[in-house]
């Protein structure tokens, strides 16, 4: 059965090119959520086997979507992947603090998100 992954992200560049990487390359199904709210209504709908969460977004940040998805019954066993911009050893403490599954810098690498999620995930590629 094939994965599937919501990007949560509000920029509709770094959606365009993690869908088309994820799928091509992945092979994985990709749910698209250009805002926070938008995406933890998402999440608790369709249950996808990981999220990918950008931190950085208007109104809903990452922090928010991803209390609001813990605080769900129905979305707290989802794993969750963080987008960011912020590298600072502090953000990594936080991060690992929350209890993601990992983090992945902004801009990524095209050539190498697809191994980056596999192994947060234990998924075989």
């Amino acid at each position: 059965m094939t994965k599937r992954i919501l990007l949560i992200d509000d920029d509709p560049d770094i959606r365009l090119v993690a869908q088309l990487v994820l799928r091509k390359v992945g092979g994985w199904d990709i749910l698209l959520a250009a805002s926070g709210a938008e995406g933890a209504a998402i999440a608790r709908v369709e249950q996808p086997d990981a999220i990918l969460l950008d931190i950085s977004m208007p109104e809903m940040d990452g922090f928010s979507v991803f209390n609001q998805l813990q605080a769900d019954s129905v979305t707290q066993s989802i794993p969750v992947i963080l987008l960011t911009a912020k590298v600072l050893p502090s953000d990594r403490r936080r991060f690992a603090e929350m209890g993601v599954a990992g983090m992945i810098s902004k801009p990524f690498d095209p050539a190498t998100i697809c191994l980056q999620v596999s192994s947060f995930l234990n998924w075989q590629t």
